[in-house]
Parts: C-alpha cells; structure tokens; sequence
C-alpha cells in the first residue's frame, strides 16, 4: 500500500525571525547614518586659516579714494533670501526649516536689491548670501543682486569679494532636512580691490557637529587710497550666534588682533556687519530680553585698542527674533516680541563718521535691517 505524504508547507513566522526582522530594521538604518556620516565627515569643508577669498574680481570701471573723500557703507545680514516676515526658524525656537518658496525667495531678494539702490552706497557688507542652497531654491544670490549688462542693477560692475563661511553637501538634521548649503559673506565696492583674503575664525564646535555648521570667517577686503601708502582696509564680518559663548569671546579676540594691526600700520579700517553681540556702551533698554529667549552676548569695547569707535543704532532695532512669524502677530511691541541691536561697525578715528543709521523697514525682506554710514577718510593734518 501506497503511503500519502503530507504537503511540506514553508514554516510560518516564528517570534524569534519576528524580532530579528525588527532589530535589523533599526539596526539598518544606524548603518546607513554611520555610512552618510562618514560620507559628510570626507566631504567636510576645511577652509585654511589664511587664504585668498574663493571669488573675487576687481571692476575695471571702479572709482578712485582719496583723502578727504566721503563714501558710504551699508550692511544687512539678509537671511538667505528666506527670513521674511513670513518666516520663523527651528533654531530659534520656531517651527519651520523650510521658510519660503522660491517666488518668496525673489520677492525678498527684489525688496533686498531695491531698497540697496535707494541707499545708493559706495561699499555693501552682505552675510547669509547663498549661491547654491536648498534652503534658498538654488538661487544665486550674488548674481541676482549685482545684475548683469541686460539686468543692470546698484552693484552691476561694481568690484565683489566672496568668503564661505557654510558649505555642506548635505545638512542632515531636522525633518525634514536642511539639504545642501553653499553660503557666505560679500563685500560690493565702487573701488577698486586690491586684495582680498579670508581669516577663518575660531570654531567652537567639535565633531560631528562641526562637520555641517559654519566655518565663520573674516573678509578682508583692500582698497587702495590715491596720493597715500595707506589703504582702506574693509572688515567683512558675522560672528557665533549658537556656542554656549567661547567661540563670541575666541573670535572677538582674533578681530581685536587684526585690527590693532591695521591701525599700527596706518591704515582706515572698518569692521563691520552682524556681530552677535552688542557693544558694550549701547543702551538696548528700550528692547529688553524676554523670558526663555536668544541672549545676544555683549563686547567689552575697552578690550579693544584705543584709536577705534563702535556705532549700533539704539533707537531701531537690527535684529528680530524668529521664534515666530513678525507677519500678523497680534503685538509687535518690544515688551511683547524680541528685538536686538546685534549689527554694526567698528571705525578707526582716522575716519570721520558723517552719518550712521539703522533704516527700520519693518523686517519685510530679512530679518535683520540695513545698517547705513557715511564716512570720511581724514586727510593728513585733519
């Protein structure tokens, strides 16, 4: 007699193939962070701690300076194109990564490059300036803002000088993701360049969080001044904003260092842009610190040389806080949202300050405003 095998069937899931599916699942993708974490650690930018600015170019058709001469300085921190008042930020206690669309981009950057005609300056301290970030919709904000021969604007044929100062692949972090950021610091000029170099300033970050945060930097940009040895030396500058403090203090001190040097040599010097911090002689009363809110830092202006005099505005604020969108908030007073006096310039007393303002223009384009100074180069015997 024929016997009749039973049907092998293929064995069902045991609880053992059950939790070795689901410890493979995280254990998978600790893997493929560590693989991506490596990847970013190889490709992290490691800039020298003194080389020629990546990009610069000296216009052909720049004006000259001489002593006795006055020009004039604007600087503004624009946010990447992307911090309207539309915006609020992760790292600041707000919700979004993401703050705007590429049509919002432009518009900022429309907003940005007209109100910079109106001033009409001679020099522009530019920080947060991106060319090819995921945060900014891959715009180049250096071109849309110098223009071209058939899109002319302010700066068109004006001289430039470009430092990064964030550059990564890819930002990992939050979800969703930062992406790809390629951003810096610019300096536009009427003049001509002569040089212009970038200092990389102290990191205080260790690894791996230093891998995708800024490598932040000085550009120094040198004009010659006609019928003298000196120069104008231009301090292009935006100092720690998230260390727990010893990078301000670290970075403060390379500054102080450069810029005795200059003096010593005889030079004009301006520094100036978004320091982080507010100088210590400033009275911001008027925009005092909220509870559980971003602390600016201060510096100690006599730990800088004698010869050099500090300007922010104490009137108009710099800076707003962007744990919330500005647009539409039910009370934008200073008792009710937080503002800082975070940007300005540092001046050596062979230049003679005619005119120094913050234009308050309501945080529409950025979320800092435009700092704006006119100054003279004293001549011999001044």
């Amino acid at each position: 007699m024929k016997h009749h095998e039973k049907e092998q069937k293929a064995p069902g899931p045991t609880a053992a193939r059950v939790l070795k599916i689901l410890l493979g699942i995280p254990a998978g993708i600790i893997a493929l962070a560590l693989v991506g974490l490596l990847i970013l650690t190889a490709m992290e930018y490691r800039p020298e701690a003194v080389e020629e600015a990546e990009e610069w170019d000296s216009s052909e058709t720049a004006g000259t300076l001489s002593p006795g001469e006055s020009f004039t300085i604007a600087s503004w921190n624009i946010g990447y194109g992307a911090l309207g008042d539309n915006a609020d930020f992760f790292m600041d206690g707000g919700k979004m990564v993401n703050t705007a669309d590429r049509a919002r981009v432009l518009k900022n950057l429309t907003g940005i490059r007209d109100e910079l005609a109106s001033v009409d300056p001679d020099v522009v301290f530019l920080q947060e300036t991106d060319r090819n970030s995921t945060r900014s919709h891959g715009v180049d904000e250096i071109r849309f803002l110098m223009g071209d021969r058939s899109d002319p604007t302010f700066a068109t044929g004006m001289s430039y000088a470009f430092a990064c100062n964030f550059r990564a692949p890819f930002v990992p972090y939050p979800i969703p993701p930062i992406g790809r950021v390629d951003s810096g610091i610019v300096t536009l000029t009427a003049f001509p360049v002569r040089e212009a170099t970038r200092i990389q300033l102290f990191c205080p970050f260790s690894w791996p969080v230093r891998i995708a945060n800024l490598k932040r930097c000085l550009l120094v940009t040198r004009i010659p001044v006609e019928g003298s040895d000196r120069e104008l030396v231009l301090v292009n500058l935006h100092l720690e904003a998230y260390d727990s403090g010893e990078g301000k203090i670290q970075q403060t001190k390379q500054l102080v260092s450069l810029l005795e040097r200059e003096m010593s040599a005889g030079n004009y010097v301006i520094a100036g842009g978004d320091f982080n911090q507010k100088f210590s002689s400033v009275d911001a009363s008027a925009f005092p610190s909220l509870s559980d809110m971003w602390v600016c830092g201060s510096i100690d202006e006599t730990s800088f040389p004698k010869g050099f005099r500090f300007y922010m505005d104490d009137r108009v604020p710099s800076c707003r806080s962007l744990d919330r969108p500005l647009a539409g908030a039910p009370d934008n007073d200073p008792a009710a949202f937080q503002y800082y006096l975070i940007d300005g310039y540092i001046v050596s007393d062979n230049l003679d300050v005619e005119r120094f303002e913050v234009r308050d223009l309501g945080f529409v384009c950025a979320d800092h405003n435009p700092t704006v100074m006119t100054v003279r180069l004293k001549a011999d015997g001044d």
